[in-house]
């Protein structure tokens, strides 16, 4: 077997990132085959500490600087993210470093004849377990799990954290968590286990009363980002922003963190006071280095600066919200062309009003993802609301129609999904003619 071989086996279970995610119910989603697979391993999740994150927004970025602020206070660590810009191998982190192709075929072929023990696995299920058998073979002291889809139900949720921490909820595959906030919440705060320690961002009343109510239940102690612990925004650059960070009487001053938006700041504050309530030994020093050197691209990444070139994730009405804000800060009233690509799932009137009110250009696209929506669709579905959409078939097709007619003063935005924003960056090193990042067989 070889890499490309390997990544075939996994991919050969049931998808849902790829075809569509099925109702949160226990016949798609089930714990109990995860756990059958884990003993059937010798339960390696067992072997470290963890860190679980569930939410909408801000889980993969708050899981990125608490394993930084980890790995710089000297512990060896793993960080679990999905899903992955540019190979599957960046979903599966140790020490900061992507798991090597060697590894991942090695650990597939040993797992085969275990996998052909459980039925209906998926493949969410088999790459959650490779995750933990590496961890375990790494001798990862703490793992930092980013939650795939919901939380009660996620293949994750076998871990039994130090801590668990809930990101900002916001309205993402309602037809799958629910309609209502409260619903969406409910799903999330799934992870939270009877008497360890929760850390939940600011939320809206309606989640926030699930979590409180989850966790009166469960016995376990809850922290609120915004109350207990707070932040404060300093000056800003292009390269990063500085800011403080104050828990009751103490304040921690002389933050620097490289990612944009007042909302990284909230997801900083989150992942500091995650490390600290998960009883890890952490010091000032360590939340320094490690929010500095923190790397999370194509979260309002900026690839140029003339014309101004950002690439962003943003898939849903809250996140594209939180986006316009943040260019809005940067960029102020430079003239704005966007280059938009969603899945079908995620393409609601919300999104499209944040991210096409003010843009003077607009290009549809579609990334090479098989739940992609069409150009022309998303074309009339702006159109409906009376946003002119140009279309164009491929992301560097896009890109190179917005670079054509953009000056050097002018901004363009590449975003609507992760996989937009993947191919973006791919597309522009590319034309650049600089390296690559590592990337798997077509």
């Amino acid at each position: 077997m070889d890499y490309r071989q390997a990544l075939a086996s996994i991919y050969s279970f049931t998808d849902y990132e790829k075809r569509g995610f099925a109702a949160y119910a226990p016949e798609f989603y089930n714990l109990e085959r995860v756990h059958r697979l884990l003993a059937l391993l010798g339960d390696p999740h067992r072997t470290f500490r963890s860190i679980h994150i569930a939410g909408t927004k801000g889980k993969g970025s708050t899981a990125a600087m608490a394993e930084a602020v980890l790995r710089a206070a000297g512990y060896r660590t793993g960080l679990y993210t999905s899903p992955h810009l540019h190979t599957f191998r960046e979903r599966i982190q140790v020490g900061g470093g992507l798991i090597p192709e060697a590894d991942v075929v090695r650990l597939v072929e040993a797992m085969q004849p275990l996998v052909g023990q459980v039925a209906g696995i998926t493949t969410f299920e088999v790459m959650t377990a490779l995750a933990f058998a590496w961890f375990a073979e790494q001798r990862v002291e703490w793992a930092v799990v980013e939650v795939g889809l919901g939380g009660r139900l996620d293949a994750t949720n076998v871990v039994m954290p130090a801590v668990a921490v809930i990101t900002p909820i916001s309205y993402d595959h309602t037809a799958i968590l629910g309609d209502t906030l409260a619903q969406i919440a409910a799903e999330k705060a799934g992870i939270v286990k009877p008497g360890v320690p929760v850390v939940t961002a600011p939320q809206t009343d309606e989640a926030l009363g699930v979590i409180e109510e989850t966790c009166r239940r469960q016995g376990s102690p809850l922290t609120l980002v915004g109350r207990d612990w707070e932040w404060q925004a300093g000056h800003f650059t292009f390269d990063g922003q500085a800011f403080a960070i104050r828990h009751g009487r103490e304040r921690l001053d002389g933050l620097w963190l490289p990612l944009l938006g007042e909302h990284q700041l909230l997801n900083a504050t989150t992942a500091v006071a995650a490390v600290a309530g998960s009883g890890a030994e952490v010091s000032a020093t360590a939340i320094r280095h490690g929010l500095r050197a923190v790397y999370w691209p194509a979260r309002l990444e900026i690839l140029n600066r003339g014309p101004w070139l950002v690439a962003d994730s943003a898939h849903n009405g809250d996140s594209a919200r939180k986006l316009r804000a943040a260019l809005q800060a940067l960029f102020g009233g430079r003239r704005l062309t966007v280059v938009l690509g969603a899945s079908t799932d995620h393409v609601t009137p919300e999104l499209l009003a944040a991210l096409l009110a003010g843009a003077e250009r607009a290009i549809a696209t579609r990334a090479r993802h098989p739940r992609a929506a069409d150009p022309a669709w998303l074309q009339a579905r702006a159109g409906v609301l009376g946003y002119p959409l140009e279309v164009s078939q491929s992301v560097p097709q896009a890109l190179e129609m917005a670079l054509a007619t953009a000056g050097p003063d002018d901004l363009i935005c590449c975003t609507g999904s992760v996989f937009i924003a993947a191919e973006a960056r791919a597309a522009w090193l590319a034309r650049q003619g600089l390296p690559l990042p590592p990337t798997d067989p077509a």
